[in-house]
């Protein structure tokens, strides 16, 4: 019998990514803001369906949503790491990478009453020294890179990447990828972004998004006997009352498929074991 995994995942950033942007005027910090009103809507949906999930949250957002993230903690769901604050690793030194998972992890111990297993890097950039870094800080798995889309795997370090030569692979270490993608991310899909050098449009129909992200689990579903699909929202984006809508008709058209929902740490112990 064929085993399909759902990983619901949800990126609490609030305003943290706005901040991380220089979006620091009230507007966009409103939108952050409205991650809280986000996460108990989707902490409302996952209790009435008793389904458990994964949330990464960035240390200055449990600093400024204590609650929400011990309400997280509380109800059974997964708190993953994800930066201190929501600048990406490739911008930050070696040693303000170090910083910002030893204080991420301490922030998100002081609600769980233990580190964070996994990592998921903010914007999904990491640099040359993440994968050592995670090691050392003892990380299970991360959930960054897009290798694959349905298969975990080990993630590798000392990659060669030159522009005139073939790529070199590095060697494998103990870490485990658990791969996402923007396609199955409601950020890029719903967003509208303006800056003074780029708009992202967003914006799009949530039953578009709906049929793409149900044919990616049926896709799986069809072709392997054994898989994990992640899916990536942010509660200031999910959200919103009609994706909130689609978000649900998602789920119980998985449930219908005959789903397994775990968290993102329960289903790399199940690939590890394997």
């Amino acid at each position: 019998m064929s085993r399909n995994i759902v990983c619901l995942s949800f990126d609490f950033d609030a305003m943290s990514g706005m901040v991380a942007r220089g979006m620091i005027t009230p507007t966009p910090i409103s939108r952050g803001e409205f991650g809280a009103v986000g996460a108990a809507r989707l902490l409302d949906l996952l209790a009435k369906r008793g389904l458990p999930s994964t949330w990464f949250v960035p240390g200055v957002v449990i600093g400024a949503y204590p609650d929400v993230c011990r309400r997280i903690h509380a109800e059974g769901h997964e708190i993953g790491h994800h930066g201190w604050t929501h600048v990406p690793p490739a911008n930050l030194s070696r040693a303000e990478e170090a910083d910002g998972l030893a204080r991420g992890n301490d922030a998100i111990a002081g609600v769980t009453g233990k580190p964070a297993r996994g990592y998921r890097s903010p914007s999904w950039d990491l640099s040359p020294h993440t994968i050592d870094l995670l090691l050392e800080h003892d990380f299970t798995y991360e959930s960054s890179m897009m290798g694959h889309d349905y298969l975990p795997y080990r993630a590798r370090t000392g990659d060669v990447v030159e522009t005139d030569a073939p790529f070199c692979f590095g060697q494998e270490t103990a870490l485990i990828e658990m791969p996402i993608s923007w396609s199955l991310d409601d950020y890029p899909h719903f967003e509208f972004v303006r800056t003074a050098n780029s708009v992202l449009p967003g914006l799009a129909p949530a039953s578009g998004v709906l049929a793409n992200w149900i044919d990616d689990f049926l896709y799986m579903k069809q072709h392997l006997d054994w898989g994990i699909i992640t899916y990536t929202c942010h509660p200031f984006v999910i959200g919103r009352g009609h994706r909130m809508m689609m978000l649900e008709r998602l789920i119980d058209r998985l449930v219908d498929e005959g789903a397994t929902f775990m968290t993102m740490e329960a289903a790399v112990a199940e690939f590890a074991a394997r």
